[in-house]
């Protein structure tokens, strides 16, 4: 089981939140990646800078999106925070939600279809450089069996859609694992969740989540109340 905390890419000192998840005892920080927002941070630059100034917490994209950066440079980019960070990077990949963040920066907007499949093909050129964990943060049918085909993890927001539909949309991704002769049991499914919903935690482990990356919330009462059960698990 994995517990992990969102460290937003406005938040002023990231550093200094990072480091209290890892005294608490959390398994990893993400992020977002959002680089068309005014005043946020890069992801690549705070997870590193993250990172660099951290020594047993682990750090996770959530989710890059794939259109916005060359997928051989990513590959490399995460082998090497990756290799510097004595192998901390949780790699996670989406096919790219923010449109208007792409025409900002003169990106062309790819189709629902192009994202998906541009997004299958990006771990298997990233997988050139990156040994790591690749999570993807998929929802709809093609992208949840392109999941299951090549990913290490899986990473859907509680909220993106309908909490009866979670279940039906890990049994896809297991499907298509076992059709890609993959062990579906090999693959990490996480969720996003804000923290006031942590007390749902024995529901969303019976549907078959294995790891929580918690928004908000006082970390120091998600320490308290949530890690020391799990972990006696």
């Amino acid at each position: 089981m994995l517990f992990g905390v969102d460290i937003p890419a406005t938040e002023p000192d990231p550093v200094a939140a990072a480091r209290r998840a890892e005294a608490l005892g959390f398994d990893f920080v993400s992020t977002a990646d959002h680089p068309g927002t005014a005043g946020t941070h890069e992801v690549w630059t705070m997870l590193t800078w993250i990172a660099a100034r951290t020594e047993r917490i682990r750090v996770a994209t959530r989710v890059l999106g794939v259109p916005f950066r060359n997928p051989a440079l990513t590959g490399k980019m995460a082998a090497t925070l990756d290799r510097l960070s004595g192998g901390r990077l949780i790699l996670g990949l989406g096919g790219g939600s923010g449109d208007d963040e792409m025409r900002a920066f003169g990106i062309p907007v790819p189709t629902p279809r192009e994202k998906v499949d541009g997004m299958e093909a990006a771990v298997n050129v990233i997988r050139a450089d990156f040994g790591g964990p690749i999570w993807l943060g998929t929802f709809g049918p093609r992208a949840l069996a392109a999941t299951g085909r090549v990913a290490d993890g899986w990473i859907p927001s509680l909220g993106y859609a309908p909490d009866e539909e979670l279940p039906r949309m890990r049994e896809r991704i297991v499907r298509a694992a076992e059709a890609a002769g993959r062990d579906p049991a090999a693959i990490t499914y996480a969720l996003n969740l804000p923290a006031d919903d942590a007390h749902r935690l024995d529901e969303l482990v019976s549907a078959g989540f294995d790891a929580f990356n918690f928004k908000g919330g006082d970390l120091d009462a998600l320490a308290r109340e949530i890690l020391p059960r799990w972990r006696a698990a």
